[in-house]
């Protein structure tokens, strides 16, 4: 029997209680006040305490609930300074562990999946678990053939939990949501149930991890561990050692810091050119800083988790690129004609197409220079400037509309800043843009149609030739 509470009265009691509990240090807090101690003081106290309980409860569940933590880690650099000091060490905990299964239910997982001698395959088994995430655990191995492998096991009820608990985390949405100034955490917690399905679908996940493989295996930069076999809610892959980027992140040099951050951008732009599937879940948990293999070389990044992915089939929508070298070039009505094209702009709304402009600017900033550090505190201004509702931007911001099919690239590009800006990495942005996305240089109008060149209307006719492959495939 597994620890994972599964049942949904079980897990909804946990989850309810999060809002009353933010009640009663509320009230806690006021007691304090009415002591004697500061308001700054007792503010600092009340978010650790708040943090403390939030995460405690969002890694017991695992399930949907951690996932949504996982989610939100990224990020943490978008927080006032104030406020993020006592949550950041309770949301980095959830990038890279949680309590563990108990050893008997890993063994009936793996009997019931890989039959009753499936210790015949390993010459060892780990029976400690190497890491905990939201749906299963890692177990470290070797296979019958002498590779080191890493085995991952999904939780018994994984997909009941994470289905139950976003249901109920969309409930407390307005109570969550100033954890991130200036983002709708309604949105976030539905797009994260559109793909449970997939991410429970370990089948899945092995195909688009062996595409990445193959497609990276002799890349100088990236490292993509290849699956080594798969059945059922049972993936085991090659192992790679590295260090976490959560560990770069706390205490990694400048070095290590800029060609982390710098490697994170190009596998971001890079991946769907390639492989025309974006990595959709960026938190830093599922990469490593991988040391130089000889003295003196470069460091590589390992990318893990390939359960959720986005299918691109053409890589990154034409307009992205369209849209940021128009922006650069300051043609505020071309900008504004493409948006309202793509439907970024509803018909019925009308805007300035230079306020437009001055909205979008200081977003793309990175993309202007040749180099950019990105630091928590331009992450925090971008989040003041459009979350204040006495701004201009927090105005027209409301007014724009992302259309599905941008949901997720855009969740996973906000997501990637977050992590660049956890580094405080100086990243050259631009030369990848440049590289792989299509439309960011006027000469991509030239280029013959290929991986990463395609337009948005022949990447749409390429995917309905598809045979109706499932969406992760």
């Amino acid at each position: 029997m597994s620890d994972l509470p599964r049942k949904a009265v079980t897990r909804t009691a946990k989850l309810a209680a999060l809002p009353l509990g933010f009640a009663g240090r509320a009230t806690w807090g006021l007691g304090k006040r009415i002591g004697g101690k500061s308001a700054e003081i007792v503010g600092r106290e009340l978010q650790q305490r708040t943090a403390e309980q939030l995460f405690k409860v969002l890694g017991e569940l695992k399930g949907g609930a951690m996932k949504f933590g996982q989610a939100m880690s990224v990020f943490e650099s978008a927080l006032p300074e104030e406020v993020a000091g006592p949550y950041r060490a309770a949301l980095t905990k959830l990038q890279e562990a949680a309590p563990p299964m108990p050893t008997r239910t890993v063994h009936t997982v793996l009997a019931e999946r890989l039959g009753e001698e499936w210790r015949e395959l390993f010459l060892e088994f780990d029976e400690k678990p190497a890491a905990a995430a939201s749906i299963g655990q890692v177990h470290r191995a070797v296979w019958h053939d002498g590779r080191e492998v890493a085995v991952k096991v999904q939780y018994p009820g994984a997909g009941e939990a994470l289905l139950s608990d976003l249901t109920q985390l969309s409930r407390f949405a307005r109570l969550l949501g100033p954890l991130i100034p200036g983002m709708d955490i309604k949105p976030l917690i539905s797009e994260l149930r559109d793909r449970v399905s997939e991410e429970l679908d370990y089948e899945l996940e092995a195909r688009a991890q062996r595409e990445h493989a193959a497609e990276f295996a002799d890349d100088p930069d990236v490292v993509v561990p290849d699956v080594v076999h798969q059945r059922d809610q049972v993936l085991v892959t090659e192992w790679i050692d590295g260090t976490p980027l959560s560990e770069v992140i706390a205490d990694g040099t400048e070095e290590q810091r800029d060609r982390a951050g710098q490697l994170l951008a190009r596998f971001l732009f890079s991946g769907p050119a390639r492989t025309g599937l974006l990595h959709a879940d960026p938190h830093p948990g599922n990469f490593r800083l991988l040391q130089p293999e000889k003295e003196g070389g470069p460091w590589r990044l390992g990318v893990l988790d390939f359960g959720t992915v986005d299918r691109l089939p053409g890589g990154l929508p034409r307009t992205i690129g369209d849209s940021l070298r128009m922006t650069l070039d300051g043609d505020a009505e071309s900008v504004y004609a493409l948006l309202c094209e793509e439907g970024f702009v509803k018909e019925s709304i009308d805007l300035d197409p230079d306020a437009v402009l001055d909205y979008l600017l200081p977003i793309i900033e990175p993309a202007q220079a040749d180099e950019f550090t990105f630091t928590r505190a331009w992450m925090r201004g971008q989040a003041a400037r459009i979350a204040d509702p006495r701004s201009p931007a927090h105005q027209l911001g409301k007014q724009l509309n992302l259309p599905p099919a941008y949901l997720l690239i855009h969740r996973v590009t906000l997501s990637t800043i977050g992590v660049l800006c956890q580094l405080d990495a100086t990243v050259r942005l631009r030369d990848e843009l440049e590289q792989w996305v299509p439309g960011f240089l006027p000469s991509d109008e030239e280029e013959p149609a290929g991986p990463g060149n395609l337009t948005v209307l022949e990447a749409g006719e390429r995917e309905d030739e598809e045979d109706e492959q499932p969406a992760g495939a």
